[in-house]
């Protein structure tokens, strides 16, 4: 038996209706050097129908990908919301990656338009010459762009157009948007959104039980829009009619601190180390409208969430998730009815509760699933809507077994649906919110001439979560000191890389097949085994 109800595809382009014809006062403000711009929701709707018909002028097709190498500003929401609506894809472009990621990620995307902030022309164009597919570029902003080439105005392409694109009746399962993963071993790998999943996993972010946003809020979104799709803020805001803050530069100390105490938000989403950041500030910081701060890309300390409930009066929410899961998967409030009287806080620090909509599960080396209990240790499994089931343009089905996707973190899952985060399968480490690749960092090192072999580990790190420890073995007669190994370095991996913890060792643990046993790295560390110096942070 079929239902009566109506075949209407959920498209990315009914958001952007809904948001124009629903929502058209509220406003997007884009806070930069030179004080902030503002637009209403109808505004930005209008320009994306001028950015679409632009784009068609240029060539771009259904199925075309258009790069976004943009920081958080009016200008990106509006080919958020524009890109997918006609049809293209949008691919947004981390404007931290390492140049041959980058080039790497555009060709493997074949992306044939890229739109950039005028401020990030020199980063694009020390890659150009190494892009196979972009036929034009499109630049946002005034700056000299003669590095980059024969260009286009954003602003003349828009100018050029009238308002009221017809927006096409796509497939809900047709490619919307793509994000490629960061840090791990190996090149990055796509991860491509459909129409249907953004949809959803937008209408999740709606619910009161996760983010909640309301036609009331005003939500600063500080993490970046290339970082797994602001965790979804700009088509939640479109959808719930929710003031947009987006801070273009400013994400640190004293300046994010302006933005609190002119523009007001009662929301706003950012990783730890911004939150820790502001408690160092000696000026006050007006808190006074904000009802709750999600935090994610690394674990929140306790000691993070008692400090700006004593000190602001304000709630961090953890959230955890991944780009591969659109990236909302848990989220941290504590539930209405508690199991052995747990307070508040026994559940704040977890990773989050899973949402609704999708599934997870524990794993145990063996394939087996393990019990929701709470102490069974295992790796996080997950499926759902808006669930990646693959990687674009790669076959490898590791990392997925029986339909599900294995996120590499371990831990536990209780009956309630909160995950404990303990652990991680892979050697990556996590700073900041962003991640570090072992392996990568390592073959850096081992380049140096007097470096016979190293080894790092991720060592934790009040500020910025896990940092690196590398443990190195010198060559014969050879002595390089830590402060020479980052300044070699300095210029082959991205500056967060660079460490500030090293050890020097006669030989470093293998496993039975010759692999590096970092597990017996870390039990020597703990142990005291390893006699560690510090050289300057990376500024």
């Amino acid at each position: 038996m079929k239902s009566t109800m109506q075949e209407a595809p959920l498209l990315i382009s009914d958001i952007l209706r809904y948001g124009q014809q629903v929502h058209g006062d509220s406003t997007v403000v884009t806070v930069d050097a030179g004080g902030h711009r503002s637009a209403t929701f109808s505004e930005v709707a209008t320009r994306a129908e001028q950015l679409a018909a632009a784009l068609a002028r240029l060539g771009v097709q259904e199925g075309d990908r258009v790069g976004t190498f943009c920081w958080n500003n009016q200008g990106h929401l509006e080919a958020y919301l524009a890109i997918p609506s006609m049809g293209a894809v949008l691919h947004t472009l981390n404007i931290r990656l390492p140049a041959d990621q980058l080039a790497y990620v555009i060709n493997h995307a074949e992306d044939r338009v890229i739109i950039v902030d005028a401020s990030l022309i020199g980063l694009l164009a020390a890659i150009k010459d190494d892009l196979k597919t972009v036929e034009t570029i499109i630049v946002a902003g005034e700056g000299d762009s003669s590095a980059l080439g024969q260009t286009l105005s954003y602003e003349e392409l828009l100018a050029a157009e009238e308002p009221g694109f017809e927006w096409p009746v796509l497939d809900e399962r047709s490619a919307a948007a793509m994000c490629y993963t960061s840090g791990t071993t190996g090149n990055p790998k796509g991860v491509v959104y459909s129409h249907r999943s953004t949809w959803l996993h937008t209408m999740a972010e709606q619910s009161a039980s996760s983010i909640g946003m309301t036609e009331k809020d005003r939500i600063l979104v500080i993490v970046p829009m290339f970082h797994a799709n602001a965790w979804g803020t700009p088509y939640g805001a479109f959808m719930a009619g929710t003031d947009m803050i987006m801070p273009q530069m400013f994400l640190m100390g004293e300046q994010l601190a302006a933005i609190f105490n002119e523009h007001h938000p009662t929301l706003a989403c950012g990783v730890p180390t911004i939150w820790n950041g502001l408690l160092q500030l000696d000026s006050p910081v007006d808190f006074s409208s904000v009802r709750a701060i999600t935090a994610g890309g690394a674990a929140v300390p306790q000691s993070l969430i008692e400090a700006f409930e004593e000190r602001f009066g304000v709630t961090i929410v953890q959230g955890w998730g991944m780009t591969e899961t659109s990236p909302l998967a848990a989220f941290g409030l504590p539930p209405a009815r508690r199991i052995d009287g747990h307070d508040d806080m026994y559940y704040k620090i977890k990773a989050g509760r899973v949402v609704g909509g999708v599934r997870v599960r524990v794993v145990a080396e063996d394939g087996s699933v393990l019990p929701n209990d709470g102490n069974s240790v295992g790796e996080f499994e997950i499926r759902g809507p808006w669930v990646t089931g693959s990687y674009y343009k790669d076959e490898d089905p590791s990392k997925f077994h029986d339909g599900w996707l294995c996120t590499g973190d371990v831990g536990t899952l209780d009956q309630q649906g909160y995950m404990t985060i303990s652990d991680r399968t892979k050697d990556v480490i996590k700073s900041g919110g962003e991640w570090i690749s072992s392996v990568e960092l390592e073959n850096a090192v081992m380049a140096h001439p007097d470096v016979f072999e190293a080894a790092v580990i991720a060592v934790p790190d009040p500020k910025w979560s896990e940092r690196p420890l590398v443990c190195v073995v010198p060559k014969p007669g050879r002595s390089p000191a830590p402060a020479e190994l980052v300044e070699f370095l300095t210029g082959r991996v991205p500056r967060w890389w660079l460490p500030e913890e090293w050890t020097f060792v006669s030989e470093i643990p293998k496993t039975s097949v010759g692999k590096f046993d970092k597990k017996v790295m870390r039990a020597a560390l703990a142990q005291g085994s390893y006699e560690v110096q510090t050289t300057s942070p990376a500024k």
